[in-house]
């Protein structure tokens, strides 16, 4: 009977792999544990695939290069009923494995390890990653989704598969890392952290700072688009409205200074962005419900705002602006052709329009996110 199954993602591995499978195996005799070692080769081209075969482990294989997909194929061939999740190169100390597995016994659901609160070992991880990156990424999802995690990103976990089936995770590359602690999060999962000591790999890193910090952000990004948005573009839309509507009815004098309509152009500018911006977290939020999972909070919503309801306000706001550019054009033929002042109906019809239009095309990109997934 297996009760714990340990999964180790491996990508040219040769330096390292071999140690971390004898360490397990020392480990699991030492406490008597009635567990298994996967070991899931993503495509290594170096001797990774021949030392797991000889330490006579569970290999199998992810022909979809990436960290996360190498982890839902240790998921799906997984028995124990706790699965303990760890890198094999060198980085982690494997005697931690009975103490995350006994906290999963205490209740948690979810164990994570700290590694910036206890020993790091020299070189064991870049200054950026200690001081910027690890804390930057921690502090944005803490602050997002209101999960008490100082290091999201470690690498040393254990979860109980009743849980993780909860989860649902989808990603497969590094944002693998914060799904799976965002989805903690939002599911209501029991999350213990534990501090752990962090040594320095074995092998070459594989890790790309920028550009795998980046999906790390854009995929909380994803999951928060009301806040990140929402907010700031329907501020900028009511700030850019009220300076629209000042300036269409009024020409102030602020300062002993006139203020003409050149101004309008501005406030179009922050009506058409802060428009887009809040479209934009629609988008979004409405993918996150339908593809990757997250509560659906606008059900209720759609059921009123149909696309041939949106559809039918973008075309009146369309028409409006082209009333108002043909009264423009009527009063500058009544004028014979000669002077034309309609600098500020020209804007404002121009700003209907666009704004129109973007409604028009977004109800229906929302339709077409709003598919659900089988």
């Amino acid at each position: 009977m297996i009760e714990i199954s340990i999964i180790l993602p491996c990508l040219n591995e040769e330096k390292a792999l071999g140690f971390c499978l004898d360490k397990i195996k020392d480990v699991i005799k030492q406490y008597n544990l009635k567990a298994e070692i996967i070991v899931v080769d993503n495509g290594s081209v170096d001797n990774s695939c021949r030392i797991a075969l000889e330490k006579g482990v569970n290999l199998v294989r992810e022909e979809r290069r990436g960290y996360g997909y190498a982890y839902l194929k240790g998921f799906e061939v997984a028995r124990g009923k706790d699965l303990f999740l760890a890198d094999s190169d060198g980085t982690y100390d494997f005697n931690e494995i009975p103490r995350f597995i006994e906290q999963l016994k205490k209740g948690y659901d979810f164990v994570i390890g700290d590694r910036l609160s206890s020993k790091i070992g020299k070189k064991a991880m870049p200054w950026a990653h200690k001081y910027i990156g690890n804390p930057m990424l921690s502090g944005v999802l803490r602050k997002l989704f209101k999960v008490s995690i100082h290091d999201a990103h470690c690498g040393m976990r254990a979860i109980t598969k009743k849980a993780l089936k909860e989860l649902k995770l989808k990603t497969g590359g590094m944002e693998l890392a914060s799904e799976m602690v965002i989805m903690a999060g939002k599911k209501g999962l029991k999350i213990k952290e534990l501090h752990i000591d962090y040594f320095k790999r074995r092998g070459d890193s594989k890790l790309n700072s920028l550009s795998d910090g980046w999906r790390h952000l854009r995929f909380m990004l994803l999951y928060s688009p009301l806040y990140l948005f929402f907010f700031p573009g329907l501020v900028i839309l009511l700030f850019g409205l009220a300076i629209m509507s000042f300036l269409y009815f009024n020409l102030p004098i602020m300062w002993w200074v006139k203020i003409y309509y050149h101004n309008m152009f501005a406030a179009a500018l922050l009506i058409i962005v802060g428009y887009q911006l809040i479209i934009f977290s629609l988008f979004a939020k409405t993918y996150a419900i339908t593809h990757l999972g997250d509560e659906p909070i606008f059900d209720k919503l759609y059921k009123y705002v149909t696309i041939e309801r949106v559809s039918v306000i973008g075309i009146l706001l369309v028409l409006l602006g082209i009333i108002i550019y043909f009264r423009a054009g009527f009063g500058w033929a009544r004028d014979g052709f000669n002077n034309i002042d309609q600098v500020k109906n020209s804007i404002m019809a121009l700003t209907l329009i666009i704004v129109g239009v973007q409604t028009i095309s977004s109800s229906f990109m929302l339709s077409i996110l709003g598919i659900k997934e089988k």
